[in-house]
């Protein structure tokens, strides 16, 4: 069943009575634009649909895109082709009488952003839903009546299956960019929020605001951030909003969440580590799942083997397995087979991460496996080299391509400077370049990097407006240089 309705009240509702009547809400994320929208409905053939009246409309013009749909339903007003939901609506305040559904068979679809590849449905189970929320009570303690204010929709999800008060704020959640960090925190104070999770795209505006206004988030103990990597110095200005809590960074995926946290006191405790090439602390195995590393390959895996597995501390790609751990994506037997390892009847999905993880379980994000740079000194994952130049105080962002041949890639830095820092003249241009240069100097790869490009604003992801979009930048690199 697509569902395109807006995030609000209505939308939890709706998504959680599809699936207590057994059928399966499919969620687009409509950021990805009309194209990627229309494309992930092809590949799915829906049978039902669920829309706003715009959403109607747009199934009637793109009708050949649609026509497996068997049953249409609108939430507003009247448009042709559909039947309006208020309709169906039973006044009776009677027992409901779920649906037969096992943990087995599929709660819902719900589709990757497209931002590291092509959009993907990922399969849920009842049981695999029901496996995520006890994860999450269990890692972050949340009760019962606790208010959660979810900056993130599908986060919204989780509030009622876990017994929490969910409050949604005033936002456009397919542009977190552009929040109003009043208005997230309006609803945050006027809702006493024990918790928030939002993408850092939101905390980059929210945090600034709170500090020119002297504003001190009483009473929220758990503010979440995820979606992107998660720099220290953004954990530090959040932290000094939150005088009774502290900052989390769940870590994970539409096809694996949770798969680890770490707490703001542990990231900073870390800063040292991070900011000397370590990577991104990101936590140890949350609840019920277990975490390895694997060599860096791009084929399928189909069956696991232990040789596979690299010595604790070295560089490989980070796969999980656990009861919250997806098993297929729908309809996309190739995806499957490139992201899945059989280990018997045990699952290990392939997070295309790269990481570090040492005996104690730790794990150091170092950058996606698609963006690694393959050069004459080696393999690396550009979120830790980044991180030392990151210690330049000019750099609001940064991120680190390979141009040329694999195995002889040259990194080339590109910088986001702050505002005020961006070089006017080419005077002010060459001696930042040097300073920057000099800041990551200490690092093999960063002492490597010749070429620093500056761009006003670095290209992000669709749906959390924070991932940085590492493969249009490389292309952009390259042509600069030629």
């Amino acid at each position: 069943m697509l569902v395109f309705v807006k995030p609000g009240p209505e939308w939890v509702a709706l998504l959680f009575a599809l699936m207590r009547m057994g059928a399966v809400p499919a969620l687009i994320d409509p950021a990805m634009g009309l194209r990627g929208v229309l494309a992930c409905v092809a590949r799915i053939a829906p049978r039902g649909f669920v829309g706003t009246r715009a959403a109607g409309w747009l199934k009637l013009v793109m009708n050949r895109y649609f026509r497996t749909v068997e049953v249409a339903l609108t939430t507003e007003g009247l448009t042709p082709g559909a039947t309006p939901l208020r309709d169906l609506v039973d006044e009776d305040d009677g027992a409901f009488e779920p649906a037969p559904t096992s943990g087995d068979d599929p709660a819902a679809i719900l589709f990757t952003s497209g931002s590291t590849g092509p959009a993907k449905g990922v399969v849920y189970t009842h049981a695999m839903c029901v496996a995520q929320t006890a994860a999450l009570r269990e890692l972050y303690g949340m009760r019962e009546g606790d208010v959660d204010v979810a900056c993130f929709a599908p986060f919204a999800l989780f509030g009622p299956a876990l017994g929490l008060t969910t409050v949604l704020p005033s936002i456009d959640f397919s542009h977190p960019a552009r929040a109003n960090p009043e208005d997230v925190v309006r609803a945050l104070q006027a809702h006493n929020a024990v918790q928030c999770f939002g993408s850092p795209a939101i905390w980059r505006r929210v945090a600034p605001w709170c500090a020119r206004n002297g504003v001190k988030l009483h009473g929220l103990k758990r503010l979440m951030i995820a979606g992107a990597p998660v720099h220290p110095s953004m954990v530090e200005e959040c932290r000094s909003m939150l005088p009774d809590g502290d900052v989390h960074t769940p870590y994970g995926a539409t096809e694996s969440l949770p798969v680890s946290s770490a707490s703001g006191e542990e990231i900073l405790a870390a800063r040292e580590r991070t900011a000397s090439g370590a990577g991104n602390f990101v936590g140890r195995p949350a609840p019920h799942c277990e975490a390895r590393v694997i060599a860096i390959r791009d084929e399928p895996l189909p069956i696991w083997r232990e040789e596979l597995l690299v010595k604790p501390g070295e560089l490989g790609e980070l796969i999980v397995s656990g009861p919250q751990v997806t098993r297929e994506y729908a309809f996309e037997p190739d995806h499957t087979a490139a992201s899945k390892i059989r280990d018997g009847a045990r699952i290990w999905h392939r997070m295309g991460d790269l990481v570090r993880m040492d005996e104690s379980g730790a794990i150091w994000f170092q950058g996606r496996k698609s963006h690694r740079l393959e050069t004459e000194l080696g393999v690396f994952g550009p979120v830790a080299v980044e991180n030392v130049f990151r210690s330049h105080a000019s750099i609001a962002r940064c991120a680190l391509v390979g141009v040329g041949e694999r195995g002889r890639e040259r990194p080339v830095l590109v910088v986001e400077p702050h505002a005020a820092a961006w070089p006017r003249s080419e005077a002010q241009r060459t001696s930042l370049v040097a300073q920057i240069r000099a800041a990551g100097a200490s690092h093999p790869l960063g002492a490597r990097v010749e070429q620093v490009l500056f761009r006003r604003e670095l290209p992000v992801d669709v749906r959390h407006n924070a991932k940085i979009d590492r493969g249009a930048l490389k292309r952009w690199a390259t042509e600069q240089l030629q």
